[in-house]
């Protein structure tokens, strides 16, 4: 019996693994994770033979818990879920590891574990030198981004994570709001959410994303949400829904 733990932020996204999972043979799930450092835990605890751990999650990203479980005795098998890191499918594709590229279909996820099941059962060792090696380039990267190419006209510019104030969705385009001006490029808030310092940047809503230094005031409202004003003047939306983010970036409640 293959004895698997999922790891992702978003619950939908976890009863569908769960739900696809039930078609498998000799698999059960025994746990679920919504963030990295309960990932640590119920691995601790549980000691599952194969983890599905999202690139993307809050507290310990899958990298960060990735690099905290190397000095385990017992690694357990590990398949990435990823919808938009593009180092992270090519360091996968270099390294052989296996990745699902969210969304996924039923017969990828099959492929996926069966290939698990293949090495579980030939007692494959659990110090993979694969993940090893994904490990090493990890370390020689930089983790986040510092800065982002936006058109400007016919030109080109690249603007600074640090001078952006907040960062605006719409549709398939995010809206840079930096300086007192506005960037437009081609990205998904979410997706450029998993590539920005979470220290330093967090999602207050669906639509937008703020740097926290920026944030100069909160004001509560009778609905649980929060209005926002930013130290440039601009005012937001925290909505209730992104509210335990922002509590996680200050530590504190509000």
């Amino acid at each position: 019996m293959l004895r698997v733990l999922i790891v992702d932020d978003e619950p939908v996204a976890r009863r569908r693994m769960m739900r696809l999972l039930r078609a498998e043979r000799d698999v059960d799930v025994i746990g679920e994770a919504g963030d990295g450092r309960a990932a640590l835990q119920a691995i601790a605890e549980k000691g599952p033979d194969l983890v599905f751990l999202d690139v993307q999650i809050p507290e310990l990203d899958g990298f960060g818990v990735l690099r905290a479980l190397g000095g385990s005795a017992r690694v357990p098998g590990v398949i990435f879920v990823t919808a938009f890191d593009r180092y992270a499918l090519r360091a996968f594709e270099v390294h052989a590891i296996d990745y699902l590229l969210k969304p996924f279909t039923r017969e990828r996820l099959s492929d996926a574990v069966a290939r698990v099941r293949d090495a579980h059962q030939r007692d494959r060792p659990a110090a993979d030198p694969r993940l090893a090696a994904l490990l090493e380039e990890l370390r020689n990267r930089p983790r986040f981004l510092e800065r982002l190419p936006a058109r400007a006209g016919a030109r080109i510019v690249l603007v600074d994570t640090r001078d952006i104030d907040w960062i605006q969705a719409a549709d398939n385009y995010v809206v840079l709001h930096a300086g007192g001006r506005e960037y437009l490029i081609r990205e998904t808030l979410t997706r450029l959410e998993g590539e920005l310092d979470p220290h330093e940047f967090v999602r207050i809503h669906r639509s937008a994303m703020v740097r926290l230094d920026r944030i100069g005031e909160l004001v509560p409202s009778p609905h649980g949400d929060f209005g926002v004003t930013l130290k440039n003047g601009a005012q937001l939306t925290l909505s209730r829904f992104y509210r335990d983010r922002v509590e996680r970036a200050l530590r504190r409640q509000l």
